[in-house]
């Protein structure tokens, strides 16, 4: 991995990489960081250079940023697939949702793309990136 992001990650935190300009992206993130209780996961736009790091690592396309991405014990998920391991990651109640990953990848992603198409005119969009709170600073690799 690459020394631009390795110093704040281990092989056990959970990556989330997502549109920083994004009002929906944005609000998943602040959902996961109430849900999160042990503070698991750490947070970096796709935008970033840390982002843009991470995608090439994963080789991963670097101009795209239609899908929210998470790298999970050094693989990468995207896509439907995403909501679903973060779902089960958060336990309680929020696990049930994975059992969603029985549907296929193709019908999930179909409904994720349309809301991924959709989502600048539904949920509107930021001129940049999300700046998070000194507090959660230390979870978002961009800060690092």
């Amino acid at each position: 991995m690459n020394t631009i992001a390795s110093s704040k990650i281990n092989d056990q935190s959970p990556i989330l990489l997502f549109d920083g300009v994004c009002n929906l992206c944005n609000g998943f993130i602040q959902f996961i960081i109430k849900r999160d209780k042990e503070a698991v996961f750490r947070f970096a736009s796709l935008q970033s250079s840390v982002g843009q790091t991470l995608l090439k690592d994963y080789h991963l396309p670097t101009d795209s940023v239609d899908t929210v991405v998470l790298i999970e014990d050094r693989k990468s998920y995207t896509r439907s697939t995403v909501p679903l391991r973060i779902a089960k990651r958060l336990g309680g109640l929020w696990s049930l949702l994975y059992v969603f990953i029985l549907i296929p990848p193709p019908i999930r992603d179909f409904i994720y793309n349309w809301i991924a198409k959709n989502r600048y005119k539904w949920f509107g969009k930021e001129d940049q990136c999300m700046i998070p709170t000194p507090d959660l600073k230390k979870r978002f690799l961009d800060n690092a």
